[in-house]
């Protein structure tokens, strides 16, 4: 696949030359607390159900991480109740965290726009939907935002669109020290060749991948290897998701081998946070989580 940086997508599609200044320095992911292979943080989405019916809030969900043992978080932009601009509820929010000694990692946005969309204008309003979520990251100390890379077109046309609007907001997220990251989430997403590819073609130090050990459905009832689309993806990650629906009577998760899998993740060398992301029916929402942390328990200190 013969992809277009982002100097010469411009050049071609507009006609004109755009020069790119890459900033001198970038985002760094916070390293884990403890001396592991990896650290356990937990996904917001694990908890959609409760967040949703209105057992849990926003508010509380640092503290809940808290009761579990688990030391980070990571948001999902839907659940800020539309006050992600309110400077004194993002102080709560902080305080919450530092009470409940939990750090806030990253904030998942959906329902953004499109960063690959066909039309530059909507790609453009895309990038500046994106803004307000990158003040809140950086407001609660996170590291990252996760974005998605949806476009339409052929393939190569649909990578071409993505890097040029995963560029343009990568440019807007040096001025918060931040990094974007894009999860496999459906459609050519869940190609882990083509969203490397992708990556490469964005060509920016703040740009990275959120490998997700079961989002790989291609469409069509198509799956991708998930296995072989992890290990392409993490060259890029600045951090990776522990997709779980359901344990046998060892506690293995039944779709996903957590033990092939997080040799792939340990073997790219990377010992940052991996979130858990119960997204099964038949435990709990608790019981799954506690599941899936223990499960990731279970190979943390391996040598």
């Amino acid at each position: 696949m013969r992809l277009l940086n982002r100097r010469n997508f411009i050049s071609l599609t507009s006609g004109g030359a755009l020069g790119i200044a890459l900033p001198s320095c970038a985002a760094e992911v916070r390293q884990p607390l403890k001396a592991s292979r990896y650290s356990i943080s937990i996904a917001q989405w694990s908890l959609h159900r409760s967040l949703r019916n209105g057992d849990l809030t926003n508010m509380q969900f640092p503290a809940k991480a808290a009761s579990w043992g688990i030391g980070a978080v990571e948001y999902v932009n839907s659940f800020f109740e539309r006050k992600e601009k309110d400077n004194s509820y993002l102080n709560e929010l902080k305080m919450r965290c530092d009470d409940a000694g939990v750090r806030s990692l990253l904030i998942m946005c959906d329902g953004e726009g499109h960063l690959g969309d066909p039309d530059s204008q909507k790609r453009k309003q895309a990038v500046e939907n994106h803004v307000r979520w990158l003040a809140a990251a950086q407001h609660l100390g996170c590291h990252s935002i996760r974005v998605n890379a949806a476009s339409s077109g052929s393939r190569v046309e649909q990578a071409n669109f993505a890097a040029d609007g995963l560029r343009a907001l990568c440019e807007r997220a040096s001025a918060f020290n931040l990094h974007v990251i894009v999860e496999n989430h459906g459609g050519l997403s869940s190609d882990g060749s083509w969203l490397a590819e992708v990556i490469q073609a964005v060509d920016h130090p703040g740009a990275g991948t959120l490998p997700d050990f079961g989002n790989f459905h291609l469409g069509g009832g198509q799956w991708y290897d998930r296995y072989q689309g992890v290990k392409e993806l993490m060259p890029f990650a600045k951090a990776v998701s522990a997709k779980s629906h359901d344990f046998d009577h060892e506690g293995n998760e039944t779709r996903t081998n957590y033990s092939r899998m997080l040799e792939i993740v340990t073997a790219a060398g990377y010992s940052g946070w991996i979130g858990i992301e119960y997204e099964g029916s038949n435990l709990s929402e608790e019981e799954g989580i506690l599941a899936t942390r223990n499960l990731l328990e279970r190979y943390q200190f391996q040598a």
